[in-house]
């Protein structure tokens, strides 16, 4: 039977060439990625050989109710997906009987609860809110320490895990909690509106501190000691598995054929990761966004003792990844464009460019090193390697010399060092590293890939792929629909290395000088951080 299929899919490949070349059109499978994001929900079609059809985007908005609090209404991921997806089958002219599978993406740890009714009983908490400190520090106490709860989740308690929100809303919400009956992740409540199942995967999952992620399995041991009921959670499935399919009512809101296969997809970062080409060992990623990671492909389980990288479970089947993630990365260039850049911001607008672009530019003027002038990315606490949610940003080292360069180049250094300090972490674990895969706002940039490569001392690469994960979760659409026969595969046929960077001899030795001063201001500045949150929040 295996040589049978090999000689049919030989066939069926030299029968489309062939097509190809007499200009007879062909038809071939579409796979729908839909990522819902923190600010909006993007949904992609993707031809089976890994071509986008027609992409689309839906924004909403974010509550935040209380300084450090950060919430959404689930309400509007659904509704963003019913018009991203009708969006994208009218832009790409698509059939609906030519859709093969959907994949789902999203923003990981938000909680979602539902009663026993299927309604949701308070807006969501999201991965970026801070209102967990207590509810972190009880995890750990009832695990048995820091140490026992890295053995059982292979991560520690972090505010913006799952796990911590669901303890919250027990302590401070005890008639909500009284009335839950389901939690699922904002990728899982869309799949649970598409499907009517309750169900996760194992990527996005890891990332609510229940899972015992070296078994790709709930964590019965951590459940029992936080005496949380195991049916309070959906099942778990591999990242290309089928978990659901198109229910009769979701099918037609978003004008598509009742039973249209629902694959597991991934949490942001794992299929990200994915639309990259992050499968194998020695290639790792460097994701410049509002936030920062850096991400690298394990064969195995590998976790930090110290609890500063993530170990979560990959979307390859099997596999797992080691990940750091850096709060304010892009997200500090974005917060000087908007609070400072107004002059920069209108003539982009009437040369009709990217603001970042003019910048980045102006970042250019300035010598590598900024002539002494560090920044520090912790606008919004931070993550890897601190875990530190009071931490703050700070320029240190102004003098008279500095100018408006100066200070958007520091930025931009700032957000790059940040991102080594994952990267170090990784090379410690002794994780090889041949190559780094930029992608996010921070590779648009050559300034930018350019400086990720004097400071990383790493050559960077981009790809042919910018959709990040409502791409890798096509793929896995595709793989988990038989179209390929492994995520590995899918990704050498879709997607290439296009641009290179290696590190420039001058300005690496410049910046690995800096690293080590840029390391100690965080030390040197930490109590001061956490006086200064006391202050804020009296």
């Amino acid at each position: 039977m295996p040589g049978y299929i090999a000689t049919l899919r030989s066939l069926i490949g030299s029968l489309i060439s062939l097509a190809a070349i007499l200009g007879i059109a062909t038809i071939m499978g579409v796979y729908l990625g839909i990522d819902i994001g923190t600010s909006g929900t993007k949904t992609l079609a993707m031809r089976d050989d890994g071509k986008i059809l027609a992409t689309a985007t839906a924004e909403y908005p974010l509550s935040n109710p209380k300084p450090g609090w950060s919430e959404q209404d689930p309400e509007h991921w659904w509704l963003a997906t019913i018009k991203t997806v009708r969006a994208v089958l009218k832009a790409g002219k698509l059939k609906p009987a030519a859709i093969g599978g959907i994949g789902l993406s999203g923003q990981m740890h938000g909680s979602v609860f539902l009663d026993k009714r299927e309604q949701v009983i308070r807006p969501a908490l999201l991965w970026n809110d801070q209102r967990t400190a207590a509810e972190c520090a009880e995890i750990e106490s009832r695990a048995g320490g820091r140490a026992q709860l890295i053995e059982l989740v292979a991560n520690p308690a972090l505010t913006g895990f799952t796990a911590p929100k669901v303890l919250w809303l027990r302590n401070h919400e005890p008639k909500n909690f009284d009335r839950m009956n389901q939690i699922l992740l904002p990728k899982d409540y869309v799949r649970f509106r598409l499907t009517g199942e309750f169900a996760t995967e194992v990527s996005d999952a890891s990332g609510t501190l229940l899972l015992d992620v070296r078994n790709r399995r709930w964590s019965r041991q951590l459940l029992d000691r936080l005496e949380l009921d195991p049916a309070l959670l959906p099942a778990v499935f591999e990242s290309e598995e089928v978990s659901g399919r198109l229910s009769q009512l979701a099918a037609k809101k978003l004008g598509l054929p009742v039973g249209v296969p629902v694959v597991g997809g991934g949490g942001d970062q794992a299929a990200g990761a994915v639309g990259n080409g992050i499968v194998r060992k020695g290639v790792i990623s460097a994701t410049m966004g509002t936030s920062g990671v850096v991400f690298a492909h394990s064969d195995q389980v590998q976790y930090d003792p110290q609890g500063r990288l993530h170990t979560f479970c990959h979307a390859v089947h099997g596999q797992w990844h080691v990940m750091g993630v850096v709060l304010s990365a892009g997200g500090s260039l974005q917060w000087y464009r908007n609070q400072f850049a107004a002059t920069e911001v209108a003539l982009a607008r009437r040369k009709k460019v990217d603001p970042y672009e003019l910048l980045t530019a102006q970042a250019a003027e300035a010598p590598a090193g900024c002539e002494g002038l560090f920044f520090l990315p912790y606008l919004t606490g931070e993550r890897t390697p601190h875990a530190d949610p009071n931490a703050r940003g700070a320029w240190v080292g102004l003098s008279l010399r500095h100018t408006r360069a100066h200070f958007v180049r520091s930025i931009i250094e700032g957000a790059t060092y940040a991102m080594r300090d994952s990267l170090e972490i990784i090379r410690k674990l002794q994780i090889p590293v041949k190559e780094v895969r930029l992608s996010g706002g921070g590779a648009r940039s050559r300034f930018w890939r350019q400086m990720q490569a004097d400071i990383y001392g790493e050559r960077v690469v981009t790809t042919n792929s910018a959709e990040g994960p409502a791409y890798g979760v096509a793929l896995l659409a595709a793989v988990g629909t038989g179209a390929y026969k492994n995520i590995v595969e899918a990704c050498q046929v879709t997607i290439k290395v296009e641009q290179t960077a290696s590190p420039n001899a001058k300005a690496r030795k410049t910046y690995d000088e800096a690293y080590p001063l840029y390391q100690k201001l965080y030390r040197s500045l930490k109590d001061d951080f956490r006086i200064i949150a006391e202050l804020v929040n009296r």
